[in-house]
C-alpha cells in the first residue's frame, strides 16, 4: 500500500511542479501591475521544491539544489534588492526611485525598476523557504536516528 502511494505522489508531483513553477514566475513577473509580487510567487517557487523534496526524498531533492546553491540565491535577491535601490542614489534620486533609472521615460523606468525588485525578491524567498525546509527536515532526521 505504502508503495502505491508513493507512486501517486510521485506521478502527480511530476505533473503539478512545472505548473507551479510556471505559475510562480508568472506572479512574481505580473506583481507590479496586479494581485501577487516577489514575496507571492516565491513562496509558489519554494513549495514546488520542497513538493519535489516530499515526493522524492530530501537526497533527491539536495541533488537538484544544493545547499550551497540555496545559500547564493537568497544573497543575490537581497543585492539585486540593494543594488536597485543604490543605483538610484548614485543616479541622484531617493531609494528605491525607480523613475530616475536611465532606461528611458520615467514611466517606463519605473516600471523595470519594480519588475527587478520583485524578482529580486522572489528569488530570496524562495531561497529562504527551500534552506528553511532542507534544515528543518535535516534536524528532524537527526532526532530520528
Amino acid at each position: 500500500m505504502n508503495m502505491r502511494v508513493s507512486i501517486i505522489r510521485r506521478v502527480v508531483s511530476r505533473i503539478m511542479i512545472p505548473f507551479m513553477q510556471l505559475f510562480g514566475l508568472y506572479v512574481i513577473m505580473h506583481g507590479d501591475s496586479g494581485p501577487g509580487g516577489g514575496f507571492q510567487g516565491g513562496v509558489i517557487l519554494g513549495a514546488s521544491i520542497i513538493l519535489y523534496a516530499l515526493s522524492y526524498g530530501l537526497d533527491s531533492a539536495r541533488q537538484r539544489i544544493a545547499e550551497k546553491t540555496s545559500d547564493i540565491l537568497s544573497s543575490t535577491g537581497v543585492f539585486i534588492y540593494a543594488a536597485v535601490g543604490l543605483v538610484c542614489m548614485l543616479i541622484g534620486g531617493k531609494y528605491l526611485q525607480y523613475n530616475v533609472l536611465p532606461i528611458g521615460e520615467p514611466h517606463f523606468a519605473s516600471h523595470i525598476g519594480i519588475l527587478i525588485i520583485e524578482i529580486g525578491v522572489g528569488i530570496t524567498v524562495a531561497a529562504v523557504m527551500i534552506t528553511i525546509f532542507f534544515e528543518t527536515a535535516r534536524k528532524d532526521e537527526r532526532v530520528e536516528k
